[in-house]
């Protein structure tokens, strides 16, 4: 047996407790061999589960016809939300994503229905992250901590969804992170079909200029909008869903808001949501 490894120890046991964390409390070994461990808050186990080998985290590229039927098996679930962008892609200034980003930041501040009537935000809170990214998240609307520092998710459910995408193998740079609502809601209220109308039309754009693979939509708001339904999320989330724009289709996977796994913290809430994550990330990577 081999001296052993402290870095590898310490990564092995940080990749458990985030999985912990998120409600993933049964770690595969190999075919037949599960070991089931504590949930830190419930203390909850599982005594058995399928005994088929776990998935791979290196693995081959898949060929072309696989990541088709992947995608065209994503496409064909559940509801289907149509954007109408706020501003064509070729009336955007510059020629890279994030020229075009800045572009659409600009017109947006000066021309959105909701955020130049809203008196109640201190800042508009457009979105971050990778210009080019492959996975997006959409949430519902900035916090009072999002107004004030200009940046989506940087509360106790931003630090929550930063753990989400850190799980998934991503880090919040790699990624792109925005909201239906670009500007807070009085007294961080639920937006209205109004105001959500409204604003997700420059959302329609940023999503055309992003052009991301998968986009993981975080809360009820996000998933009615872009899936164009008014079933609650607790039907939606974990179901492929299809969001159009100009000329693409992008695969939604809506799941609970970070806020609502924070409010019930709860072992099922937990496995639910990372559950949901799994679909997302492989869906990427098998689109890669």
């Amino acid at each position: 047996m081999g001296i052993p490894d402290p870095m590898l120890d310490r990564a092995a046991r940080a990749m458990v407790e985030t999985d912990l964390l998120l409600g993933a409390n049964l770690i595969p070994l190999a075919r037949g061999q599960v070991t089931a461990v504590a949930s830190p808050r419930t203390g909850m186990t599982e005594d058995s589960v399928d005994p088929s080998p776990p998935r791979s985290v290196a693995r081959s590229k898949p060929s072309e016809s696989e990541v088709t039927e992947r995608r065209s098996s994503a496409r064909r679930e559940s509801a289907v939300g149509v954007g109408t962008p706020a501003v064509s892609l070729e009336a955007l200034v510059g020629d890279s994503a994030a020229e075009k980003l800045a572009d659409l930041a600009a017109r947006h501040a000066e021309g959105c229905p909701h955020c130049t009537a809203s008196t109640t935000h201190l800042n508009i809170v457009f979105g971050e992250g990778d210009e080019n990214a492959s996975l997006m998240f959409v949430g519902e609307a900035p916090g009072e901590r999002e107004d004030r520092s200009g940046r989506p998710f940087v509360g106790p459910a931003g630090e929550k969804l930063d753990q989400m995408i850190n799980a998934m193998g991503f880090s919040r740079e790699s990624v792109y992170i925005s909201n239906v609502l670009k500007a807070r809601p009085p007294e961080n209220r639920t937006p209205r079909p109004d105001e959500a109308e409204a604003c997700g039309r420059w959302l329609a754009s940023q999503i055309e200029v992003i052009r991301p693979q998968v986009i993981v939509a975080l809360g009820g708001p996000a998933a009615k909008l872009l899936l164009g339904t008014e079933t609650g999320i607790t039907r939606l989330r974990g179901v492929w869903g299809r969001y159009d724009v100009g000329d693409l289709w992008i695969p939604v996977m809506p799941t609970f808001h970070p806020a609502y796994v924070l409010r019930q913290y709860t072992a099922e809430v937990r496995a639910a949501v990372w559950n949901d994550l799994q679909l997302a990330r492989d869906l990427v990577r098998s689109s890669a």
